[in-house]
């Protein structure tokens, strides 16, 4: 079961497939960040990077090991 929450619009956003300006809504799916764009159904997802660096600012480094 998907659970989305809390639609917003972007102002002033352009659709790259079909180019409708004023369509796109970003929410929330599964605690992914997603953007849709009601005219043309077109999704976006928030890139793999930018979750993996998010989730980087808690992790502690013990120690550094250098082989020589």
């Amino acid at each position: 079961m998907t659970t989305r929450k809390k639609k917003r619009f972007i102002a002033g956003a352009t659709c790259p497939k079909c180019h409708a300006q004023d369509t796109m809504m970003l929410f929330l799916e599964n605690n992914v960040e997603k953007v849709e764009c009601v005219a043309c159904s077109y999704q976006m997802v928030q890139p793999q990077e930018q979750i993996v660096k998010a989730g980087r600012k808690s992790e502690q480094v013990i120690g550094v090991f250098k082989p020589e």
